[in-house]
């Protein structure tokens, strides 16, 4: 067994446990910012108001002079950072989801995405997981609004290791990226070991009855699925599909014709999200039976982050549930 896999199967074992390590994405980001500054003199940090909660703030601190404050004036901050992008700098654009690229999908659009600027756009505060700031600050529709803009880059890491590592390689990317992060401490399921190229899913879990295909930090909760459904003999695969765009059809063709039956999860909106580029994949290649689990064309609401996973669907019971009847569905056509 390679050492990555020793280092994953020792954090299998705390699956469920209280010994697991929690930290939040967004410190991920943080964290990732400051060893950017320290290595890229061209690396600058811009933001609407949210220099604590994006935890940009760190890098404010020790490079005062390469961090914008625009208040809150997101459509200004876009163009600003195409600006600077375009004179040779790389900025990370850092705010709230909702509000970059919710509130300024034009200029990332236009200023952005049309110029081939490299420009960093990390949305904060996604999904319902955001908690008591209620639903409109839940980022649910990210995903949808990013991957449909032509040569941008969308990346969902599953957490706070990978959001650093995902950070990192933005810096390296030549070309636009969007990144989302959520606000609440969650388990730790990769090592620094694990690696992080983008465009590249990572199977975590082996199996060979159902495959879930998810992203971001609620693909904690497809562990939790996999293992209870273990003990009723089903073997779950587990695939952490951290980049929607470009989406990596090669992994998750494979999956599919290994085990016949895929589960999409995600903390975003069902249509359109990370699921829906799955099942364009599978739908070109290699039609099985799918079940989508994700927010059920809802918005959020006020509530602590897990009653509201539970309540929208996205917890390990429901996880398990999908599994279930992805595989009844799987049976019936013929493909156990």
């Amino acid at each position: 067994m390679s050492e990555i896999n020793l280092e994953l199967a020792k954090i299998s074992e705390k699956i469920g446990s209280e010994d697991i390590e929690q930290k939040a994405t967004r410190d991920g980001y943080g964290d990732a910012l400051v060893e950017l500054g320290e290595k890229n003199l061209n690396v600058v940090v811009l933001t609407g108001d949210l220099s604590e909660s994006t935890r940009a703030q760190a890098f404010q601190k020790k490079f005062p002079e390469r961090f914008f404050d625009v208040g809150v004036a997101e459509q200004n901050m876009m163009g600003i950072a195409a600006g600077l992008a375009l004179a040779g700098k790389i900025p990370f654009v850092s705010s709230y989801a909702t509000f970059s690229p919710g509130r300024n999908w034009d200029q990332l659009r236009v200023s952005v995405a049309y110029s081939q600027a490299n420009v960093k756009i990390a949305g904060a505060h996604t999904g319902v997981s955001v908690g008591p700031d209620g639903a409109t600050h839940q980022a649910l529709e990210d995903i949808a609004l990013t991957r449909v803009l032509p040569g941008l880059v969308v990346i969902v890491p599953c957490d706070y290791i990978q959001t650093k590592q995902a950070t990192l390689a933005a810096a390296a990317y030549k070309g636009p990226a969007y990144f989302r992060f959520t606000r609440e401490k969650s388990p730790i399921i990769t090592t620094p070991e694990t690696g992080f190229e983008i465009g590249k899913a990572q199977v975590m879990r082996d199996g060979k009855d159902v495959v879930v295909i998810g992203c971001g930090p609620v693909l904690y909760n497809a562990f939790l699925a996999a293992k209870d459904l273990e003990k009723q003999g089903i073997s779950v695969m587990i695939v952490n599909n951290h980049t929607i765009k470009p989406v990596d059809s090669e992994t998750i063709i494979a999956a599919a014709k290994k085990c016949g039956a895929v589960v999409t999860l995600e903390e975003h909106q069902i249509s359109a999200g990370a699921g829906s580029a799955v099942c364009e994949v599978l739908a070109k290649n290699y039609p099985v039976p799918v079940e989508m689990v994700g927010m059920p064309d809802s918005f959020g609401e006020s509530g602590q982050p897990e009653e509201l996973i539970q309540k929208f669907g996205m917890d390990s019971e429901s996880i398990k549930k999908a599994i279930q009847k992805v595989i009844q569905r799987k049976g019936k056509n013929g493909k156990s």
